[in-house]
């Protein structure tokens, strides 16, 4: 799956946008100042515990909060 696949099929489950995320991130001091300071298993279990996600696509909401990854990208 693409990653635009993961951001899609994610929207899809939990009507939440990559932007949604990053407001949820900082939010909950996973961020400061947009920078990621949060590790990838805090990330993941937020994302799991709190939408339901499965691991990969928790993978796919740190990459893109960690910056690996954007919405624009392919």
């Amino acid at each position: 799956m693409s990653f635009q696949g993961y951001l899609k099929t994610i929207n899809e489950k939990t009507g939440k946008t990559p932007a949604d995320f990053r407001a949820l991130a900082a939010d909950k001091g996973f961020t400061d100042n947009g920078v990621l300071t949060a590790k990838a298993g805090d990330i993941t279990k937020w994302l799991k515990d709190d939408f339901d996600l499965g691991h990969g696509h928790a993978m796919a909401i740190y990459a893109l909060l960690k910056g690996i990854k954007n919405e624009e990208r392919i």
